[in-house]
């Protein structure tokens, strides 16, 4: 299989290559060649900025390509059109973020996708449309390539190389043990997908030349928070002790679900007011995926190597999306509401 991945050498393109390479595939990386050159030496590495166009990829063919980095659909048009004529199977990685409420139940891949809001622009990212513009490069792609893209919607995706910091933030903190604030109840959803698992069953889905559009998280079965740190806790560090602190308490104190307690939304509070009910994001159908081969490592397994690559990493990640960035309470704050659970538990 050749095979060609617009970028590879970051989180989930990394992991595709490494996967595609250990299958013995003929891997060609195409990216700007800022970011780790040279970290697959068995790849063929093909340097240009895809905002400007593909031509250094002209008379070339590869039975597929991967595109884990697409955001602005005027520039995944152009894209398309070219790769119309270089490969017979093009992937989008797109996102659930995508659809356009997360207020009921399950989003199936036929739920409605979001428009884009008022006044937001298509030329550059921003928070306010970046699930806007996913489903437009979704549709674009569709029109350049029809009946040979596969789309896949990842929720939120976790594992080494993670630039998100919310996973890591978990295991950090938990490794570091004592009282840990954590959020909401012990009961709410999660949903999370360990990149690896979502590298392999691409590749599969690619080589069974699988189409249309499929949600890609987990586990298989229903997963919940505190499940989630209740397992992080047996493997990091059994010592360490959960606070729990409710939804109107984090609101009270103005403490930012998702960037400062990752992997938390509310069901109450000032950040719903804001944001409309969220709780459907972390309850995505995977049925189809399922049904199409997508199987999962044990969580355990994710959170051992995850904490094995945070303790040793030397370096900072770039941060290129709106996702990146630091996560987690700062430490100061965190004593601050733990100590003031305290002072009102006691009143």
């Amino acid at each position: 299989m050749k095979l060609l991945i617009i970028g590879g050498t970051q989180f989930v393109g990394r992991h595709l290559a490494k996967a595609a390479l250990s299958r013995h595939w003929e891997v060609t990386l195409f990216n700007r060649g800022k970011t780790q050159p040279g970290l697959f030496k068995e790849c063929e590495e093909i340097h240009g900025d895809r905002t400007e166009g593909l031509s250094a990829l002209a008379h070339r063919h590869w039975d597929a390509v991967i595109d884990p980095s697409g955001y602005l659909p005027h520039v995944i048009r152009n894209n398309v059109r070219t790769l119309s004529q270089l490969t017979d199977h093009y992937t989008f990685i797109s996102s659930i973020s995508a659809y356009a409420s997360f207020a009921h139940g399950q989003n199936t891949e036929i739920s409605p996708v979001a428009p884009l809001p008022a006044g937001e622009s298509t030329d550059t990212l921003t928070p306010g449309n970046y699930g806007p513009l996913k489903g437009l490069c979704e549709q674009v792609a569709e029109e350049e390539m029809p009946q040979r893209v596969f789309t896949i919607r990842p929720g939120l995706i976790v594992g080494p190389y993670d630039p998100s910091d919310r996973f890591t933030y978990w295991c950090r903190r938990i490794v570091k043990g004592g009282e840990i604030l954590a959020p909401g109840r012990p009961d709410l959803p999660l949903q999370l997908i360990d990149a690896r698992d979502l590298a392999e069953w691409t590749l599969d889905s690619v080589q069974n030349n699988l189409t249309g559009i499929y949600n890609a998280v987990g586990p298989r079965t229903p997963l919940t928070l505190g499940q989630f740190l209740n397992e992080a806790r047996h493997v990091l560090n059994p010592s360490a002790r959960f606070i729990w602190a409710e939804d109107q308490f984090l609101s009270d104190h103005d403490v930012q679900p998702w960037i400062e307690m990752p992997l938390y939304i509310p069901e109450s509070g000032s950040w719903i007011d804001q944001h409309g009910p969220m709780q459907g994001f972390l309850k995505t159908s995977i049925t189809k995926a399922i049904q199409a081969g997508l199987t999962f490592r044990p969580l355990s397994e994710t959170l051992r190597d995850t904490w094995q690559w945070e303790k040793n990493r030397t370096t900072p990640l770039p941060q290129r999306t709106i996702a990146s960035g630091k996560k987690g309470l700062e430490e100061i704050r965190e004593r601050e509401l733990l100590q003031l659970l305290r002072q009102r538990n006691l009143t």
